[in-house]
C-alpha cells in the first residue's frame, strides 16, 4: 500500500479559548502539525509572535499551510456590555482577522484555506424563520459585529478558499453552561425571559469536529455551526436541571435582564429567537455526535472539571 501523504501544517490564532484549545488538541492526536499565533514573546517551538492592528502579519508565516484558522475575539459571555466593551467586542475580532487576511491574500494561489469565526449572532432575532446560510443579517449590534467579522475575513481575496464559522453558543461548563449550572446548582434554574424564544446550540465536541470537516474539505462562504434539533431556552435549561437533578421553576424576567446585564446583551444572547439550521454541514455529509440537545448537556456536565 502507497503512504498517505503527511498532513498539512494549520495555523490557528486564538488557541488559549475554549474552542481554540480544544481544536489544537484534537488536531495535534491526528499527527497534524500546529502553529499557533501569540500576542506575546514565544514561549514554545509551536508559537509564533504577531501583533494584529499594530503590524502586518509576514505571509511567510503561513507558507506552504494547509489551512488557517482564527478564533480571536474578546469573550461574549463577559457581561454587562459596556460601550466600551461593545468596541472590544467589535475590534477584539475585526482587527486579527483583518490581518489574517492581508497575508493570507499577499499569497495568492499559494495560500492556505482561511478558516474564519463569527457567530449565529449574525442572523440576529427571527422568531418562526428557519435560518440557513442564505438567510439575510439581522439588526441587533451583534449582528452588526458579525457582519463586519466577516467582511475583514473575506479581504483575503478571491484566489483563497475562505470559510465563516457561524458558530452557535457551545453547550460546555465554560461556554452557555457556565452562568446556568451555577443557578441550577443553587436551585434558581428556571426560563429566561419567556423561555420559548429558540436558542442555536452546538457541543464543544462538536464544534471542533465542523471546524475540521471544514478544513479537510472543499467548503466555502458561511457554513453554520449549530446542532441539528430545535430547541428552546426552556429545552435547555431544563434539560440541564434533570441532568443536574434540580428544580426548574424560578423565572428571569426580560426587565430584569436588560437592567442587570444591558439592552444589547440581553436581546443578542438571552432573549433572541433564532431557529439556524446546519443547512451547509449536513449537506455535506457531517454526521453529529451529540444531535440533540440533551445529548450536548450531558456530554457537558459529565465532562472532567
Amino acid at each position: 500500500m502507497p503512504e498517505l501523504p503527511e498532513p498539512g501544517r494549520v495555523v490557528v490564532a486564538g488557541s488559549s479559548g475554549l474552542i481554540g484549545t480544544a481544536l489544537v488538541e484534537s488536531l495535534r492526536a491526528d499527527g497534524i502539525t500546529v502553529s499557533r499565533l501569540v500576542r506575546r514573546a514565544p514561549a514554545a517551538p509551536d508559537e509564533i509572535e504577531w501583533s494584529p492592528g499594530d503590524r502586518p502579519l509576514d505571509p511567510a508565516v503561513l507558507d506552504g499551510a494547509r489551512a488557517v484558522v482564527c478564533l480571536s475575539g474578546a469573550s461574549i459571555g463577559r457581561l454587562p456590555w459596556t460601550k466600551a466593551y461593545r468596541r472590544t467586542l467589535l475590534w477584539s475580532r475585526v482587527a486579527p482577522t483583518r490581518t489574517i487576511a492581508g497575508a493570507v491574500a499577499a499569497l495568492g494561489d499559494a495560500a492556505p484555506a482561511f478558516v474564519s469565526a463569527s457567530a449565529v449572532g449574525f442572523y440576529g432575532s427571527a422568531p418562526g424563520e428557519r435560518l440557513t446560510e442564505a438567510s439575510p443579517r439581522g439588526e441587533t449590534f451583534l449582528a452588526d459585529v458579525c457582519g463586519e467579522w466577516e467582511s475583514a475575513a473575506l479581504g483575503a481575496g478571491d484566489r483563497a478558499r475562505v470559510t465563516l464559522l457561524r458558530t452557535a453558543p457551545i453547550v460546555h461548563p465554560e461556554g452557555v453552561l457556565k452562568p446556568l449550572m451555577l443557578l441550577t446548582r443553587l436551585g434558581l434554574g428556571g426560563p429566561i425571559g419567556r423561555g420559548t424564544q429558540v436558542w442555536p446550540w452546538i457541543s464543544l465536541a462538536d464544534e471542533v469536529r465542523g471546524i475540521r470537516h471544514v478544513i479537510d474539505g472543499s467548503v466555502t462562504g458561511p457554513v453554520n455551526l449549530t446542532g441539528p434539533q430545535r430547541a428552546t431556552a426552556n429545552d435547555l435549561g431544563f434539560a440541564l436541571a434533570v441532568r443536574m437533578n434540580r428544580p426548574f421553576l424560578v423565572p428571569a424576567p426580560e426587565w430584569a435582564l436588560r437592567v442587570a446585564l444591558s439592552a444589547d446583551a440581553t436581546q443578542s444572547l438571552l432573549t433572541s429567537d433564532a431557529h439556524v439550521v446546519p443547512e451547509v454541514l449536513e449537506r455535506t455529509g457531517f454526521v453529529f455526535e451529540h444531535p440533540t440537545v440533551e445529548d450536548a448537556v450531558s456530554a457537558a456536565v459529565d465532562a472532567p472539571a
